[in-house]
């Protein structure tokens, strides 16, 4: 089922998105065992993404043969566990890390590939950097943190509202996207979509989607 699943979604998004762009898959992989996730990156799987460093740690040495990311709210303490072993962290949501990751990474002799997250929904209960406060803070780590490279934005779509609403905060991300990439050449990627709205997300200029359910099931 899980190979099944891979290979219709991976032709699904051979024509890549509303611009063209070619969509990058990240199987996120939360709860999922090692045997489960090699059996996604046998069927075409290149990307892999976990929420949590415990898990993330625990899977590492089990699983082969595609980019790791790291999707999840990060806590500072944590940080060391990913230094070396992330190919992308896609959740810097505050300068606090930022100094944690230029630290460790820099200690390492190694550069920390990051997207920038925001807070696009406004929401409470998500972390992020606010819309209006992201361009300048994405700014800022670039010319600060010599260890850290940005690599483009990340956000979540709040749960529930009209689709046309939806549609308006990815493009609105998309805006901010393109001003970023016409400055910076190593801002490459749009992340935002999951199970219930990677396609609403394409359609209006995402170019990386982080899919769990739709791969793997319901999670356990």
């Amino acid at each position: 089922m899980i190979a099944e699943n891979v290979k219709e979604i991976l032709q699904e998004l051979k024509g890549g998105n509303a611009f063209g762009e070619k969509i990058t898959l990240v199987a996120a992989t939360k709860t999922r065992s090692a045997e489960e996730i090699n059996e996604a990156i046998a069927a075409g799987i290149t990307d892999i993404g976990e929420n949590r460093v415990q898990e993330f740690t625990q899977k590492y040495d089990f699983v082969h043969g595609a980019r790791r990311h790291f999707i999840g709210h990060l806590q500072t303490n944590k940080v060391k566990y990913l230094i070396g072993k992330t190919d992308l962290i896609q959740s810097l949501d505050r300068f606090e890390l930022a100094d944690e990751l230029q630290k460790r990474a820099e200690q390492a002799g190694w550069t920390a590939d990051c997207l920038l997250e925001v807070n696009i929904g406004c929401e409470l209960s998500k972390s992020g950097f606010a819309f209006e406060d992201a361009a300048a803070a994405y700014r800022a780590i670039g010319q600060r943190y010599r260890s850290i490279r940005l690599r483009g934005l990340m956000a979540m779509l709040p749960l529930e509202g009209e689709e046309a609403e939806l549609a308006a905060l990815v493009k609105k991300m998309r805006g901010l996207f393109d001003a970023l990439r016409a400055e910076d050449g190593a801002c490459k990627y749009l992340s935002m979509g999951m199970s219930g709205d990677w396609r609403l997300c394409a359609a209006n200029g995402s170019n990386m989607i982080r899919l769990g359910t739709c791969l793997f099931g319901a999670r356990r």
